[in-house]
């Protein structure tokens, strides 16, 4: 079965402030049949998961305010069920410790596809299920 058959009906949050980046994975998911709902910044994020449920959520490690990996700590306070990724050109081993401390599903190293963003998602759905 085909990854995006399984996360269809799922809730997905990305947060990156490259405009980029939100804009090529959110047609990307939309051309898959998939919703992705997206945000420049982590308090942005932020208050979308307070109005509700994410399944994944995917964020960028450079952020203006607060960074990446201080978000989905505090997602996974608010939804510890949610899936989490962090993207980030700037891994190692100290920001890796952290994120697998804080329960980070994957990192995916920038420069990233939107491949690289499905493949992961193809791992943790996989080794989930």
């Amino acid at each position: 079965m085909d990854i995006f058959d399984k996360i269809k009906n799922m809730k997905i949050l990305l947060v990156d402030d490259d405009e980029w980046i939100r804009d090529s994975l959110r047609l990307f998911f939309e051309a898959e049949g998939c919703n992705l709902l997206t945000f420049e910044t982590a308090e942005e994020g932020m208050e979308a998961v307070k109005q509700q449920a994410y399944d994944i959520v995917i964020s960028d490690y450079k952020l203006p305010g607060m960074d990446g990996l201080e978000f989905l700590r505090r997602v996974k306070e608010k939804q510890p069920n949610a899936f989490e990724i962090l993207i980030t050109a700037y891994a190692n081993c100290e920001i890796v410790k952290e994120a697998d401390a804080i329960g980070v599903k994957d990192i995916i190293p920038k420069p990233c596809t939107s491949e690289d963003v499905e493949t992961s998602l193809s791992r943790i759905i996989e080794t989930t299920a």
